[in-house]
C-alpha cells in the first residue's frame, strides 16, 4: 500500500525498559539507547501527521481515504537482537475506512478521532479527540531549520529510521516491511497543550525530551506475514 506522509512531528522521552516490556506480547523484547546520563533506556513516541494518497500498489487512489490527521503512540523493540522496529501501542486516524482496513488486514490498534492538523508557515498545531473514550492531545510546534539525514549509532537514527512494524493478533506475531527514503529532519520546538494518548496506552506521561520534524516522506507498505505463533510454536510462515 503506498502513502504520503506529511508534516510530521516526532516527540520522544526515555523511560525504564521493564515499563514497556510488560506491555510488548510475546516475541518481542524492548529496543535500549542510552539517555543523557548513558543509561540504556526504552524510548515512547508520540507522532502526530498528515495522511495522503492512500492506495493499493497499481491502483488509483482509494475512495474515501483522501488527506487525514494521524497520531500514533509507539515505542521501539526487535526479536532477540535482531529485526529492529516499531510496536505501535495505539494509532488515531480523523477517517473510518481507514480504521476500519487497518484493524482488518494489518492487526494495528487503530481508533477512530475527531483530528485536526493546522499548518500556517512553519507553525503546525495537532489536535485530537478519540470518539470511543474523549482520550486526547493538543500540540503546538514550530518547525525550524533543515537538518542533516540521520546518521547510524546516533539517537536520530535509532527512533526514525525503522524499516519493519509488527502486530500482535489471537495468538500470533505479525511483521511488515516499510520502505521509505531517509526522512528529511527539521529542528522542532514543541509545546504540549494536553495530552492523554501515552498515559491511554498504559504509560506513565512524562516531558517530551527529544522534538524532530519533517516535511514527509512516500512511502510503501507491504503486506504483514505471521511470523510466530507463541502458543502453539510455529514460526515463520507467510
Amino acid at each position: 500500500m503506498y502513502q504520503r506522509w506529511r508534516s510530521l512531528l516526532f516527540l520522544h522521552f526515555p523511560c525504564d525498559p521493564a515499563e514497556i516490556a510488560r506491555l510488548l506480547p510475546p516475541g518481542l523484547e524492548v529496543d535500549t539507547f542510552p539517555d543523557a546520563s548513558g543509561e540504556p533506556k526504552a524510548w515512547v513516541g508520540l507522532v502526530p501527521f498528515r495522511m495522503e494518497g492512500v492506495r493499493y500498489r497499481f491502483l488509483p487512489a482509494v475512495p474515501g481515504l483522501g488527506a487525514f490527521p494521524e497520531t500514533n503512540v509507539r515505542t521501539y523493540v526487535h526479536r532477540k537482537g535482531k529485526e529492529p522496529g516499531v510496536w505501535f501501542f495505539s494509532l488515531d486516524a480523523a477517517n473510518r475506512l481507514a480504521c476500519e482496513i487497518a484493524r482488518r488486514f494489518f492487526n494495528l490498534p487503530y481508533h477512530e478521532a475527531t483530528m485536526t492538523v493546522t499548518e500556517k508557515n512553519d507553525r503546525r498545531r495537532y489536535a485530537s479527540r478519540r470518539g470511543s473514550d474523549g482520550t486526547a492531545h493538543e500540540i503546538e510546534a514550530e518547525f525550524g531549520e533543515r537538518l542533516p539525514d540521520a546518521e547510524p549509532g546516533t539517537l536520530e537514527f535509532f527512533l526514525l529510521e525503522r524499516y519493519l512494524l509488527y502486530a500482535y493478533r489471537e495468538g500470533s506475531l505479525f511483521t511488515g516491511r516499510v520502505f521509505h527514503t531517509p526522512y528529511p529532519l527539521r529542528r522542532a520546538e514543541a509545546i504540549s497543550l494536553g495530552e492523554g494518548l501515552v498515559q491511554a496506552a498504559g504509560i506513565e506521561s512524562r516531558p517530551f525530551v527529544h522534538a524532530l520534524a519533517s516535511d514527509g516522506v512516500d512511502v510503501m507498505i507491504y503486506p504483514l506475514r505471521r511470523i510466530a505463533a507463541p502458543e502453539d510454536g510455529t514460526t515463520e510462515t507467510s
